[in-house]
């Protein structure tokens, strides 16, 4: 069988763009080869650099929710020895509340198809990247079906599940190290309550449930089993160009954990 020529530098870019642009929905925006970045609603790059991670190098690690990966492959990138990136398999399986249990699934599969995962594996390929993604409810994690892992990584997730502490208690079963939980958090729930624990009940809308401030985002993970080692500020998370609501920013703690 003749060998076929290798693939340039400009071939690859070019499809690696085109693989971007046929892709309907983008949730995060990261640059997958030189000079293509996918449109996505929200742009963890002037973050990621921010968060407090610990040295991954030689380490097993975990990303629970990836969705289009980012963090997974920032992970890899800090030089982790092997990288999982844990998510569902379809919209269907999300928390919707009642009333949108029909519909909702319907609208995400229409924006990304029946199956989640197309924009994780297009960016997987355009950055030659070996993280590996398997289908696994947060609530199932297990050592059994994943493992355990020196650190795992939880973004922008406990919001859109119904039961966050039957979650995180999952991700304790499987973290023999440390965990990095960045949450969104309401700034306003701590004006009114101060340092007391609060949550704000979204009721399942757009398919998001409970929004914490600071100190209920931590009570949270220590009803879960988590002893927190340390915090750092809120920070703003830049909404991609394909958000609707434009450019603007949306605030999150991130707290640097270890299972206790």
């Amino acid at each position: 069988m003749p060998k076929l020529p290798p693939v340039s530098v400009t071939e690859e870019m070019k499809l690696a763009r085109e693989s971007v642009a046929a892709h309907g929905f983008w949730y995060h925006t990261m640059e997958v080869a030189p000079g293509v970045v996918t449109p996505g609603w929200f742009d963890l790059r002037p973050v990621v650099a921010r968060m407090p991670w610990p040295d991954l190098r030689g380490k097993r690690c975990l990303e629970v929710g990836p969705y289009d990966g980012h963090l997974s492959f920032e992970m890899e990138r800090r030089g982790a020895a092997e990288v999982i990136a844990a998510d569902i398999g379809s919209p269907s399986e999300w928390d919707w509340p009642w009333r949108s249990r029909t519909k909702g699934p319907q609208v995400i599969a229409a924006m990304s198809g029946e199956r989640t995962g197309e924009g994780f594996r297009i960016a997987k390929e355009a950055l030659g990247s070996g993280v590996e993604r398997v289908e696994v409810s947060a609530y199932d994690l297990h050592p059994d079906n994943v493992g355990t892992f020196d650190f795992v990584v939880c973004g922008s997730l406990l919001l859109h599940l119904r039961d966050p502490v039957r979650a995180l208690e999952a991700i304790r079963g499987v973290c023999t190290g440390q965990f990095l939980s960045t949450e969104t958090i309401s700034p306003a729930l701590t004006m009114v309550h101060g340092p007391r624990p609060a949550a704000r009940l979204q009721g399942g809308e757009l398919c998001q449930w409970w929004i914490p401030n600071p100190a209920g985002h931590r009570s949270m993970l220590e009803a879960a089993g988590f002893e927190v080692q340390s915090t750092v500020r809120p920070y703003a998370i830049p909404f991609g160009p394909a958000h609707p609501k434009g450019v603007g920013p949306k605030v999150w703690p991130g707290r640097l954990l270890t299972a206790g």
